[in-house]
C-alpha cells in the first residue's frame, strides 16, 4: 500500500526532531542523555561533593615552598597534584576520626594523623629483631681521643709545637701566660673521622698515640694536633642503640600507617580529576580510565 504524503512529512518530521534531540545531547552532554555536565573552568577535581580549585593546589604549592611559576616538568606535578588530592582524602578521615574540625586545615590535618599512628607501641621484640638484623649500622668506626691547640698565628703554632716535642707536659706548655692568650687549646674527647672535616680527619690518623702533628694552617688559625689514644671500632651495645632504633621503627609505623590511610580512602572516597582544566600533562594515580 502506497504511504500517504501526509504520513511521508510526519515521518520526516519525526526523524528530524530525533537527530536535534541527538545533537542537543552531544553538545550540552545532558545527564538524561548518560553523560555529565562539562565541570566550571577553575575545577581540577571533585571529591564526593567537594569542588577542588586550581588556585587551591597553587596555593599548596606555596606552603610546601614550591614556587608555582618555576618551569616544573609534568612528572613531578602530577607527583605534587597526587600529594595534594591524598592530603584531602587524610583531612576527611581526621574529621572522621574526630581529630581535628571541618573547618582545620591539611596541614593541621595531617599533623593529627601522624600524631595518632606515632602514638603507636613498638613493642621491644621488633626492637631487638632490628637490632639483630641490622647490626652493621650500629658499628662504631676507628676513633681517636684528641687534644690540639689552635694559634693565631704560625709563630706562636710553632712554639708550642717545639714544646711538646721536647716532653714539656702539654698542660706545662699552655700554662706559660704568653701562649695563654693567643691560643686556644684543651682536650675535644672521642672522635670519628666521620665527625672531622676529611683533610683534618687524614692528618689526624696517620698520627701514633702521643704523636704531635705539624702545624696545619687553617682560615682561622693554626693547628696542632695529639693523639692520646687509638680507640678501635666495635660494636655499639643494643642498650646505647635503643633509642635510635625505635625512632627508625616509628618513622616507619608512620610511612607505612600513612600509605594504608591513604590507600584505603582512595577506595572509599570517589575522587574525580577534570584533567582538561589542568595546566599541565596530569598523569598521576587518580587518572582514571575514562576521565574528563
Amino acid at each position: 500500500m502506497a504511504t500517504s504524503l501526509i504520513e511521508q512529512m510526519a515521518g520526516r518530521r519525526d526523524f528530524y526532531r530525533a537527530l536535534l534531540g541527538m545533537f542537543l545531547c552531544l553538545a550540552l552532554l545532558l545527564p538524561a542523555c548518560g553523560g555529565d555536565r562539562l565541570p566550571a573552568p577553575h575545577m581540577v577535581a571533585q571529591i564526593e561533593d567537594q569542588q577542588v580549585r586550581y588556585s587551591e593546589f597553587e596555593m599548596y604549592l606555596q606552603e610546601n615552598s614550591v614556587d608555582s611559576g618555576l618551569a616544573l616538568a609534568s612528572n613531578v606535578l602530577s607527583e605534587l597534584f597526587d600529594q595534594f588530592l591524598d592530603e584531602e582524602l587524610l583531612r576527611r578521615v581526621a574529621v572522621e576520626r574526630g581529630l581535628i574540625a571541618q573547618t582545620d586545615t591539611r596541614r593541621t590535618a595531617v599533623r593529627a594523623v601522624v600524631g595518632e599512628l606515632e602514638a603507636g607501641t613498638i613493642p621491644v621484640e621488633r626492637v631487638t629483631a632490628y637490632y639483630r638484623d641490622h647490626g652493621h649500622d650500629f658499628e662504631i668506626e676507628e676513633g681517636v681521643r684528641l687534644r690540639q691547640v689552635l694559634a693565631e698565628d704560625r709563630a706562636t703554632a710553632e712554639e708550642v709545637r717545639r714544646s711538646m716535642l721536647s716532653g714539656i707536659p702539654f698542660e706545662e706548655v699552655l700554662g706559660d701566660s704568653d701562649l695563654n692568650s693567643s691560643a686556644l687549646w684543651g682536650d675535644e674527647g672521642e672522635l670519628s673521622s666521620a665527625d672531622l672535616p676529611p683533610v683534618l680527619a687524614a692528618t689526624i690518623f696517620a698520627l701514633e698515640p702521643g704523636e704531635v702533628s705539624e702545624v696545619v694552617a687553617a682560615d682561622y688559625g693554626f693547628h696542632i694536633f695529639q693523639v692520646v689514644e687509638r680507640l678501635p671500632p666495635e660494636q655499639m651495645e643494643l642498650a646505647r642503640a635503643e633509642e635510635r632504633i625505635r625512632e627508625i621503627l616509628r618513622r616507619e609505623l608512620v610511612d607505612d600507617g600513612l600509605e594504608k590511610l591513604v590507600a584505603e580512602a582512595r577506595e572509599r572516597y570517589n575522587v574525580q580529576v577534570f584533567r582538561r582544566n589542568i595546566p599541565f600533562n596530569y598523569a598521576g594515580v587518580y587518572w582514571a580510565e575514562k576521565p574528563l
